[in-house]
């Protein structure tokens, strides 16, 4: 038999659209004779048998890693794998204390930077438990409602909704008075929507187009409601919602190509490390020394300060953004910002701001006309009811016209408030001259059913049908262009026969429209266009209407021929849906789950995508994309939803965050390309001298050295300057550009360590040491191999940092393209502390022995041709690859 929880949680899993869409489509009475109900409630057995199928009111919360495993997590990856096992292996084959030390130094390092970096909780879900942490009016066996908190609500409950009220499950209404409930967070529109309890003929498959549903986080404005719960917990929009935000989210465009670039190193260990050991083996016959070698080469070609020197670009852009007034909350974001080549963004409170203005005050002509403000302003002033956003914004317009002090000649007489069924109210207001005005306001067709003429082209029109036509068409042009269209009329010296009511709403005068708009945020076109020039495309997805959304994106530079809509998307399979993201832009009427699924739809046809957004809504989309943006309107859980939140309105930070990232791919690739090169480039000139001289070529702590001062050398690389050119184009990680690189590059440095090779075996080192290798003893052999790996070493070290300035750029180093001064400095030193080493107490120790001063013409000889060829060979890759980094 079946448990409790294990039919609550089937329960969840099966879903609760059916539910809903079936309730929608049914009677009151019905929907209560399917659960079970009665006005007056469950009795508690009923309670009890309710949550038994189909679960709690609570929302799943995400499971806490714990400290030990997020630990362990940290010091698990190829690159400290790679460097454990080569610690361990040193400390067993030959006590080798110096080698493991510096090892134990890189995964330590690494790995600390990596816990404190990853160990990040996921805070939505607890935002959402936060949300519903309250109670609700219900009914349990009699007609007075009780208190209760609502995670004991059960599907089914009968449940009484007020204005103020937070709707705290999906429910079906069954009686409604004037209900208005705001869902903007849920769907983007901006203006309250009204609710009913009738049956709707809806065909929809999508819950949030019913006007007879009201769903969880959502909130009452004004009215009242009765209501049944139809779905609780995770089975309502919202808590599926919260199921995705827990949910592990798929590896980001930066994640992938780290992984990528770290299996490109092992790869290419796992061919080189065999060979040189078999080849040393072989041809020196020492095989525990042929082991310890393989391993440094090894270690030679292991990125291991790559760790630190991403931590420290994304630390840095951080530190950079926040300047910028942005918080960036996960520090991997930034670097995803910067590859972004697709923006999806929300309309409401994102582009625009969420707050209805006066656009427009029209006379019947269709001119801007200062009496029709006047009388709209004195309508809204005086009525006593509660003021909507329409009302606001009609009052801000006139205060901002100065017409402020007009309610000083005019004084209140009576009002007819607002009801649902007339669709207007009034007010009447006296000059005090011994006139008397009844002013009304609203929706333009019941406004044209209580007017008997209208002011048209500045005589008094009888309201004929064509007259209405006419004006019906031009409201019409309004609505398409986005507006909410209000109609505004008068009478003079209405009779007063005691107090007013609707009765006195006839033979009215139209006099004009009112035209209202949520407007495009300033920074919005400007910002776009930006984004734009940046190789990033701009899709607007958001749950409001088409023809709003359509008008919005006009005035902001979005042009789309068509838009496309939720119910078209509903339709639509993964090949169909993958074809309409890629040439459409603009999507309207869209469920927070068919947000998502474009912005999946979007990453696997191979685009890095941004998703911005403010609403509960948003907050599924923003997890899919690779890194989610929210804004200074937002509601709590988008804002713990997204990566980046930005604290100002303007928008342009977009466009600076974008740059940032960019600048961050710039100096993190270039630090990994470079490595990859020079490291292959020694390891390639390693397995040819292993072929051909008589001793090994560097002695494993030399090589282990040589890595420590080159990665030390580079930590500044996330300061260093980038080329404009290259920041307009979004950068993806490819691992295939690395190995190509590798390849191309590496070999490069090669040739120069092979004459380096030639000139200390055949001329520096028989000078020095008094005789070719092959006519000296065993003592002055062993001094031939020192100075061989010394001179050796200095030449690698002065390779390694010259080759940082010939590939941070695809111009002419230092002449066309400057490092930044910290690069310049890092490397010099660099070079100065690797040059000094052998004659000093560390070298001694490293086995090495100072250089005679012939060596140093040819270093510069040596370095000089190195230069050419890379310069050569770089600009072949860029013709044939179209790029450097």
């Amino acid at each position: 038999m079946l448990g409790r929880k294990t039919i609550a949680k089937t329960a969840t899993q099966a879903g609760s659209n059916k539910n809903l869409l079936s309730a929608a489509h049914k009677t009151p009475d019905d929907v209560l004779s399917e659960y079970g109900n009665t006005f007056d409630g469950f009795t508690e057995e009923s309670v009890e048998a309710s949550r038994d199928k189909y679960g709690r009111n609570v929302i799943t919360k995400a499971k806490r890693t714990s400290v030990p495993v997020q630990l362990f997590g940290a010091f698990v990856s190829p690159f400290t794998m790679v460097l454990i096992v080569l610690a361990v292996i040193s400390f067993v084959t030959e006590r080798d204390i110096p080698t493991v030390s510096i090892i134990t130094v890189m995964v330590v390092l690494s790995g600390t930077l990596r816990f404190i970096q990853e160990g990040r909780s996921n805070k939505a879900a607890d935002k959402l438990s936060e949300m519903v942490e309250t109670t609700i009016a219900t009914y349990r066996g009699s007609s007075e409602y009780h208190e209760i908190p609502i995670d004991e609500l059960v599907v089914g409950d009968v449940i009484r909704l007020v204005a103020g009220d937070m709707i705290p499950a999906d429910v079906r209404i069954l009686k409604a008075r004037d209900l208005f409930v705001s869902q903007s967070s849920m769907t983007g529109e901006s203006e309250p929507v009204e609710k009913f309890s009738k049956i709707s003929e809806k065909l929809s498959k999508n819950p949030l187009d019913y006007d007879n549903l009201a769903f969880m986080g959502t909130t009452v404005v004004s009215g009242s409601a009765i209501a049944i719960v139809c779905s609780v917990g995770d089975s309502t929009i919202f808590g599926g919602i919260a199921k995705k935000l827990v949910a592990k989210k798929e590896p980001t465009s930066f994640e992938k190509g780290v992984s990528s670039v770290s299996w490109v190193f092992i790869r290419f260990m796992l061919v080189m490390v065999p060979i040189v050991l078999f080849i040393n083996g072989f041809t020196k016959g020492d095989w525990t020394q042929a082991l310890m070698f393989a391993l440094s080469v090894a270690i030679g070609l292991t990125p291991e300060m790559l760790p630190l020197i991403v931590s420290t670009n994304l630390a840095k852009g951080a530190v950079s953004m926040s300047k910028k007034d942005v918080i960036v909350k996960d520090l991997n974001s930034i670097q995803n910002f910067g590859a972004m080549d697709i923006l999806c963004t929300d309309k409401t409170g994102t582009l625009t701001y969420d707050k209805i203005i006066l656009e427009l005050h029209l006379n019947i002509n269709g001119d801007e006309d200062l009496r029709v403000l006047r009388h709209a302003y004195l309508n809204s002033y005086y009525q006593t009811g509660l003021k909507t956003q329409m009302d606001i914004a009609i009052i801000e317009r006139a205060i901002a016209e100065n017409l402020s002090n007009v309610f000083e000649k005019y004084k209140k007489v009576d009002e007819i408030p607002f009801d649902f069924n007339r669709r207007r109210m009034s007010v009447v207001v006296s000059d005090g001259k011994g006139k008397t005005q009844l002013i009304t306001k609203g929706a333009i067709e019941e406004m044209l059913m209580i007017c008997s003429d209208a002011e048209y082209k500045g005589v008094l029109e009888p309201m004929t049908n064509s007259l209405k036509e006419e004006i019906m068409k031009k409201v019409n042009g309004y609505n398409r262009g986005g507006m909410r269209v209000l109609g505004l009329a008068h009478k003079n010296n209405p009779p007063s026969a005691g107090t007013f009511n609707s009765d006195d709403e006839t033979g009215m005068t139209l006099i004009g429209y009112l035209a209202f708009l949520d407007p495009p945020k300033k920074s919005a076109a400007e910002a776009i266009r930006s984004l734009n020039e940046y190789g990033v495309g701009v899709k607007v997805l958001t749950g409001d209407n088409d023809a709003v959304t359509k008008c919005i994106c006009q005035h902001i530079g979005i042009l789309s021929e068509t838009v496309t809509l939720g119910s078209d998307i509903e339709n639509m399979d993964d090949k169909t849906l993958s074809e309409v993201v890629e040439r459409s832009d603009v999507f309207a009427k869209l469920s927070p789950d068919q947000k998502s699924r474009i912005v999946t739809t979007l990453r696997k046809n191979g685009h890095t995508v941004g998703f911005m957004g403010d609403g509960i809504n948003d907050a599924t989309a923003m997890k899919a994309a690779d890194v989610g943006i929210s804004v200074d309107t937002a509601v709590d859980i988008a804002k713990e939803s997204a990566n980046i939140i930005l604290l100002k309105k303007d928008l342009m930070v977009l466009e600076k965050g974008v740059i940032e990232g960019r600048i961050i791919y710039a100096n993190t690739i270039k630090y990994i390309k470079m490595t990859a090169s020079s490291n292959f480039g020694n390891m390639f000139s390693v397995l040819v001298a292993s072929v051909f001289l008589p001793f090994l070529p560097m002695l494993a702590i030399q090589i282990l050295m040589l890595n420590l001062i080159y990665d030390i050398s580079c930590i500044v690389i996330p300061w260093d300057n980038v080329d404009k050119e290259y920041l307009k184009v979004p950068r993806k990680w490819d691992a295939s550009s690395i190995s190509r690189f590798m390849l191309w590059i590496g070999p490069t440095s090669s040739v120069f360590d092979i004459t380096t090779y030639i000139l200390l075996f055949f001329v520096v080192c028989p000078a020095a040491i008094g005789g070719a290798y092959g006519a000296i003893g065993a003592e002055q052999q062993a001094a031939f191999a020192v100075l061989f790996t010394t001179g050796w070493f200095v030449e690698s070290l002065w390779t390694q940092m010259f080759v940082v300035h010939m590939i941070r750029t695809p111009k002419i180093p230092f002449l066309q393209s400057r490092a930044s001064l910290p690069l310049l400095l890092g490397t010099t030193i660099g070079i100065t502390v690797g040059t000094v080493i052998p004659y000093t107490a560390v070298g001694d120790a490293l086995n090495m022995s100072p250089l005679p001063g012939m060596f140093y013409p040819l270093l510069l000889l040596t370095i000089l041709g190195y230069m050419i060829l890379v310069t050569i060979v770089k600009r072949q890759f860029v013709r044939r690859y179209s790029e450097l980094l």
